[in-house]
């Protein structure tokens, strides 16, 4: 799952810089959305991660 969260952070980069070169603000603004939503997948998944992790030791 982690993938599926530096997908869209990579998504969202492209976007970014296409959006700034061509003078889109619209696109622009969704490159940072994705970025900030790849972001939060990998965080989720990170924190499902340990939990799991700690389910193992107890």
């Amino acid at each position: 799952m982690a993938d599926r969260g530096a997908m869209d952070k990579a998504k969202g980069k492209a976007k970014e810089a296409v959006g700034k070169v061509t003078g889109n603000d619209r696109l622009t603004a969704e490159g940072k959305i994705d970025q900030v939503k790849g972001e939060a997948k990998e965080a989720k998944e990170d924190a499902k991660d340990a939990l799991r992790g700690k389910r193992r030791r107890t």
